[in-house]
């Protein structure tokens, strides 16, 4: 009996058929699918008194030494957006798909958490998480957490004072300026020469490091399929490009993978 997966497009059933025979897949994943989620990319215009701020300026040490106040209360408008957001169809496939391809780990460069709100169990987050906070000067060791539900202040004036040593508290994502956690960084190195499937998924593939793990990839014979609306810069290296938004295309491919039989791999 024919499955499902027989009147899929052809390059959709290659790509399914390439991570069913994967041994080491990887998964990368940029600001489109959080977009598809309804939040805002730093390239998105601003709305209402954020609009006459460019982010790109606000997410800098240099902008949090000089103004605490006006890139905390950045952040926290932030996570406004983001707590209304939920987990869309490409999230909830991909956390289907490590069902699917044991071992298979997700690379993010999305600080909204929304991967493990699906499901994802092991997430690789190379710029942060924006639910978390930490020491502005690391006090404890690099980073240093701080629970600031645990901490009483005066929310109107700015970001609450860490416990240890009176720093402002910051969140706990990477800025403009600065380098990537090293050890996250150095396991998405390592699985990136390792992978033989690297699938990536919304990302423009111009933001580095994380835009050089499917150069890395490929130069070690992995097979690259790209889900992507639009070309991007990893598009002149990828096995297969599936054009379309994540939550319609993820669902398809994961639905083949299944259809397939991971059992028979």
């Amino acid at each position: 009996m024919a499955d499902g997966s027989a009147s899929l497009p052809e390059d959709l059933r290659a790509a399914a058929g390439a991570l069913l025979a994967s041994r080491t897949p990887v998964v990368l994943t940029g600001a489109g699918i959080s977009h598809e989620s309804g939040i805002p990319t730093f390239r998105d215009a601003q709305t209402g008194l954020w609009a006459q701020f460019d982010p790109q300026a606000l997410a800098t040490p240099r902008a949090f030494r000089r103004d605490p106040k006006l890139v905390w209360d950045w952040y926290e408008f932030r996570r406004g957006l983001i707590a209304e957001a939920q987990p869309n169809p490409g999230h909830f496939a991909l956390a289907r798909l490590e069902t699917l391809l044991p071992g298979l780990v997700v690379i993010t460069q999305n600080i909204d958490g929304l991967h493990h709100a699906a499901g994802s169990r092991d997430v690789i987050t190379l710029h942060g998480d924006i639910h978390r906070n930490k020491c502005g000067a690391n006090c404890q060791g690099d980073p240093t957490p701080v629970d600031i539900r645990l901490l009483d202040w005066d929310r109107a004036s700015g970001p609450p004072r860490c416990p240890h040593c009176g720093a402002f508290v910051r969140p706990d994502v990477v800025w403009f300026e600065e380098a990537l956690p090293p050890a996250a960084l150095e396991r998405a190195y390592r699985l990136s020469e390792r992978a033989d499937v690297m699938l990536v998924v919304g990302t423009s593939g111009v933001v580095h490091p994380a835009a050089s793990l499917p150069l890395i990839a490929k130069e070690r014979g992995a097979a690259i399929i790209e889900v992507n609306p639009q070309p991007s810069a990893i598009t002149p290296i990828t096995d297969w490009h599936l054009a379309g938004p994540s939550g319609a295309v993820l669902p398809q491919l994961v639905a083949a993978v299944e259809a397939s039989g991971p059992g028979k791999r």
